[in-house]
């Protein structure tokens, strides 16, 4: 269909009432479902999904826990799909629910519609091996040291694999060889290349060309978004192929997921890394892409000249990071503004200069490849050595970027001293410093780049108000921009008793966090209350100190109780996630990240200790420059971001406790703050009704163990 046709195209609308009868009681789910039971605010959000489709309209709906809101939004969508031949794309924020959605969820309903839909996994291109860069590494085999054993069960592997992805792997493969073998686009070759018959990332791409429902995850879509913003259009294929209609799962994260992919960053070890594959000099012996392409060159040899310039950025990048760790001394983050400016001046030089002198080393490579004919440019160093220059030139940029900070008042530029994992500690420089520029509001980017040109755009989640308000939402992702008669919003209240099944208690005799003596109190508490649940129990923790402390503590209390703790950090997550969901007496201390995205039904998970209020470190840089923006317009930044932040987080957190109808247990907060502050209404108010407690720990406890004896 040409552009012209499809201005004319007669949209087909779907009908309301017939879609939601799909999950009503005797729709199509209760014949295939043993225990089926009607959820009267699932169905409503599926009419509000398909409104949403039928309106053109931005939608934000909030579902509680076990509402059932994939089926809500993939039974609209999937209909939209067959009957409009419309791709739309389910965007979520962890791997776990693309794979959810993908093996468990679609098939599901396609049966409760009774009709076939390809529906297509897409994840970046980084997850897939290159079979060209396979090859070529393979014949480099005298390049290796340690990775041999690796790179071989990689190629023997490559020859059985269906997908071509790292997920498949079952073997250790190390970060750092994947980042050699894995598919970027700066390095394809396209149809260049002997091995795009068998390609991987071609054959997901073919699929998808052809695929009705596309399940991708936040990062991967907005780097969809940014190419169609930069030029692609929204009428062909960028990075994924042409849509219309967007469904945001996990819409709590989209400002997250935004801010983290339009944020830029550079450090020793990835201008390292680019620079050794180009030119690398080990004891008597030189190698890299350079050599290769030099001697496929007619151009003038410029090695001496480039063996200078590398030796200038090595030097460079040692004067920039003892600059940069001399004005961090004992801080571990440093943001660039009118305060710390003049500290920052010797920085900023050093940056101007590494920056110039990548830039000098690429011109260098440059002249080289274009003395390289056409018909040795199909080589696979040539295609290499763009990708190589391509970082380089980012990181330059990036560099560069931080002489002109004043001139863009949204982005905040920032340094932060790191530290190598503990079995690479053995270096000579166990710091290095990360130097990142990231935007302070992408409302703005979100409206111009996804609720302008799309058509329909669905964000749901279990955590989208902040008491009985989308406010905060709407502002922080910019739906606000939008016209209004296009929003649409709605709350879908869970089915779960939480008013008979969950236990929601604060200790009151247990000091402020402020307070020396609450790091020793909560170390207690904590081994209290998991001796009164037997164990089953996540601990969630604001500051990596704290978790460190009170695991120590809790360790040498209870290790003769039979009950395993584990701790983030000792090992992969999902592999901890995996222990801790099938031992149903051990216990599980964690920060970050796992106060979100940890699905544990049943006796496993029977009590969340909070241990304080998540609120964002002070000195957070893209937090702290973003307080000073709202107190520039005369705002409070408590009231407009800390709390709506931490009570979204709050909510995340007190979710992980009932993940099905029949889950029971406790969640136990030791902040008292959320009892005695005036925000801390907010926070109580935000969360279902449960049975509440206020009182002494031992009485606590005792009710605790009361609750859960039945289990």
């Amino acid at each position: 269909m040409s552009d012209d046709d499809s201005e004319y195209k007669v949209v087909q609308l779907l009908d309301v009432k017939n879609t939601a009868k799909y999950i009503s009681n005797g729709g199509a789910l209760s014949k295939l479902s043993e225990n089926f039971e009607e959820r009267k605010s699932q169905i409503e959000l599926l009419k509000k999904i398909t409104e949403a489709f039928n309106s053109n309209q931005i939608a934000a709906f909030e579902a509680g826990t076990g509402v059932g809101k994939s089926f809500a939004y993939l039974i609209p969508a999937m209909q939209w799909s067959l009957l409009n031949k419309e791709k739309v794309v389910i965007s979520t924020g962890t791997i776990n629910l693309q794979q959810q959605l993908s093996e468990k969820d679609v098939p599901m309903a396609e049966k409760i519609i009774g009709q076939k839909v390809k529906a297509v996994l897409l994840k970046g291109r980084q997850n897939f091996v290159c079979l060209r860069r396979l090859s070529d590494l393979s014949s480099e085999r005298d390049l290796f040291n340690t990775e041999l054993e690796e790179l071989d069960r990689i190629v023997e592997w490559s020859k059985k694999t269906k997908t071509g992805s790292r997920s498949e792997i079952t073997f250790e493969c190390s970060d750092n060889l994947w980042s050699r073998l894995n598919s970027e686009s700066d390095a394809c070759m396209g149809l260049r290349c002997p091995f795009r018959e068998r390609c991987f990332v071609m054959k997901v791409r073919e699929q998808a060309e052809t695929a009705d429902i596309l399940i991708v995850n936040h990062h991967l879509l907005f780097a969809d978004i940014e190419a169609r913003m930069l030029g692609a259009g929204y009428d062909d294929t960028a990075v994924l192929p042409a849509y219309k209609r967007i469904v945001f799962d996990e819409a709590h994260g989209i400002e997250s997921a935004a801010t983290s992919f339009f944020s830029e960053s550079v450090n020793r070890y990835k201008i390292q890394k680019q620079l050794n594959l180009m030119y690398r000099q080990r004891k008597n012996s030189i190698a890299g892409y350079f050599f290769t392409l030099q001697a496929m060159s007619e151009a003038p040899d410029v090695t001496e000249q480039v063996h200078t310039a590398v030796s200038e950025i090595r030097n460079n990048i040692t004067n920039l990071e003892i600059a940069a760790l001399d004005l961090l001394h004992d801080d571990y983050t440093m943001k660039l503004d009118r305060a710390t400016a003049p500290r920052f001046a010797p920085i900023i030089s050093l940056l101007l200069t590494l920056g110039n002198s990548i830039m000098s080393f690429s011109g260098l490579v440059r002249k080289v490849m274009e003395g390289i004919a056409e018909e040795n440019q199909k080589e696979g160093a040539y295609w290499e050595s763009r990708s190589i220059l391509n970082h380089l030139e980012s990181f330059a940029n990036a560099c560069k970027n931080f002489s002109i900070w004043e001139e863009k008042p949204e982005t905040v530029y920032w340094i932060q001293k790191q530290r190598l994992g503990a079995n690479l500690e053995n270096v000579e420089n166990p710091l290095y410093v990360t130097f990142t520029q990231t935007p302070l509001d992408i409302s703005k980017m979100m409206n111009s780049g996804v609720y302008e040109p799309f058509e329909t755009v669905v964000n749901t989640s279990a955590t989208l108000r902040i008491q009985n308000s989308f406010d905060f939402f709407l502002k922080r992702t910019g739906i606000n921009y939008a016209e209004r008669e296009r929003i649409v919003t709605g709350f879908f209240e869970s089915p779960f008793p939480y008013d008979k099944n969950v236990l929601f208690a604060v200790p009151d005799d247990i000091p402020f966090a402020q307070n020396l003596e609450f790091q020793n109190s909560v170390n207690k508490a904590v081994v209290k209350l998991i001796k009164a649940a037997r164990g089953r129990t996540l601990v969630l923790f604001t500051s990596h100190e704290s978790m460190r402390a009170t695991f120590l503590a809790t360790k040498s209390d209870i290790y003769d109780m039979g009950i395993e703790l584990m701790k983030q950090g000792d090992d992969d997550r999902f592999r901890l996630l995996d222990r801790f969901k099938y031992d149903d007496s051990s216990v599980l201390f964690a920060t970050d990240s796992f106060w979100q995205g940890i699905d544990v039904p049943g006796n496993s998970l029977s009590q969340v200790i909070i241990v304080k209020l998540p609120f964002t470190v002070p000195n957070d840089p893209v937090f702290s420059a973003r307080c000073e923006l709202i107190e520039k317009r005369g705002g409070s930044s408590f009231a407009e971001l800390s709390i709506p932040e931490a009570i979204v987080k709050f909510r995340q957190g007190f979710g992980r406790l009932v993940r099905r109808s029949s889950d029971k247990g406790a969640i136990i907060v030791l902040d008292k703050r959320i009892c005695t502050k005036p925000y801390g209404k907010k926070f109580i108010e935000s969360i279902p009704e449960t049975k509440r407690m206020y009182t002494h720990l031992e009485e606590i406890s005792d009710t605790v163990r009361e609750l859960l004896s039945e289990d």
